[in-house]
C-alpha cells in the first residue's frame, strides 16, 4: 500500500480495546479522531506520552474529538497499563499489526513506529507524523491545533 497522504480517507478498522468492548473506525463519524499508534505498554517514552495524552483529554474531549491508542500488545497488557497510569482514553489491540500495516507505521522487523493521526469529521487525514527513531512524541498543544483544523 501507498504511504497515506494528508485528505486521504483513513483505512476503517475494528480491534478490540480497553473497556471490554471492540472499537471500529467508523463510529466516530461526525467528529474529530486521534490515533495515538505506539510501540510498547509500559516503555519509558511510551509511558511519558500516554500520561501527556491522558492529561489533556478533558481538551480534546471539548472539542468533541476522540483519542484512541493503538499498539500490538493484548489487551491484558492493555488493561494492566491503563489502570496503573490512569489513562483515560481506549487502548486498542492490534496483535496481527494489520492496523499499523494499512496506516503505514511499521518499522522495520515489524516494530510499530511512534506515530499520530487527526482525522476530520469524514475521517479524512488532516494530520499526521510518523516517527522513524520514536524517541520523542508529538505535544498534546500541536495535536489540540490539528484537531482545531480538522474542525474548520
Amino acid at each position: 500500500m501507498s504511504e497515506l497522504q494528508l485528505g486521504d480517507v483513513a483505512p476503517e478498522f475494528s480491534l478490540v480495546g480497553t473497556g471490554d468492548r471492540s472499537y471500529a473506525l467508523g463510529e466516530f463519524v461526525g467528529r474529530p479522531v486521534v490515533l495515538a499508534f505506539y510501540p510498547d505498554d509500559f516503555s519509558p517514552v511510551c509511558t511519558t506520552q500516554l500520561r501527556a495524552y491522558s492529561a489533556s483529554i478533558d481538551d480534546f474531549t471539548e472539542l468533541g474529538a476522540v483519542m484512541l491508542g493503538i499498539s500490538p500488545q493484548s489487551l491484558d497488557s492493555h488493561e494492566s497499563f491503563k489502570d496503573r497510569l490512569g489513562i483515560r482514553f481506549p487502548l486498542l489491540s492490534d496483535r496481527e499489526r494489520v492496523v499499523a500495516k494499512a496506516y503505514g507505521v511499521l518499522g522495520p522487523l515489524g516494530f510499530y513506529r511512534r506515530s499520530v493521526f487527526v482525522l476530520d469529521r469524514e475521517l479524512r487525514i488532516v494530520y499526521r507524523h510518523v516517527s522513524r527513531a520514536g524517541l520523542t512524541f508529538r505535544s498534546s498543544d500541536e495535536l489540540l491545533r490539528a484537531v482545531h483544523q480538522a474542525l474548520e
